[in-house]
């Protein structure tokens, strides 16, 4: 009977060490951080995700504010970070906190020179002047060669009836 009850107390002091593992695990610090992209541009966005911040944190570096970190449904931590716009190309770190534990993990990435291309269908840059008259001018041009491709036909056209 006693060593049942060794073999018992034994069992349920394994279990509870094997059911708080996995919890003392996901909270016992920041570790795996993953930035998307490596290299991004000034004023361009930073995706960050970290392991082992079960309950959030933030992520601080001197290149954009301070994100706060948040949980999903995989239990990995994410944060998204705008670099300043007038933050000095080169290569920084940012450090993760998380909110239940005081260690703290870094990372690097760099940023890069100048703003990203302007994309879409147009329109946001006007032409310019000189361009404008360029224009008007072929299309002066144009009608001026059609009108007198029109008339030097129909003269010639006039002269076989």
């Amino acid at each position: 009977m006693r060593a049942s009850r060794a073999l018992m107390v034994t069992a349920a002091a394994c279990a509870a060490v094997a059911l708080s593992a996995p919890l003392a695990g996901a909270t016992n610090g920041p570790r795996e951080i993953t930035v998307n992209p490596f290299a991004v541009h000034q004023g361009g966005t930073l995706h960050i995700k970290v392991e082992g911040c079960g309950h959030g944190g933030t992520v601080t570096s001197n290149a954009f504010p301070t994100a706060h970190l948040s949980v999903n449904s995989s239990g990995h931590s994410e944060a998204r970070a705008r670099i300043h716009n007038h933050a000095t190309p080169g290569d920084y770190n940012l450090s993760v906190k998380c909110s239940d534990n005081s260690r703290i993990a870094t990372h690097r990435f760099r940023v890069l020179a100048g703003q990203g291309a302007e994309g879409g269908l147009g329109g946001s840059i006007g032409p310019s002047s000189t361009e404008m008259a360029v224009g008007g001018g072929l299309v002066a041009t144009a009608a001026v060669g059609g009108t007198y491709f029109i008339a030097r036909r129909r003269r010639t056209s006039d002269s076989l009836v």
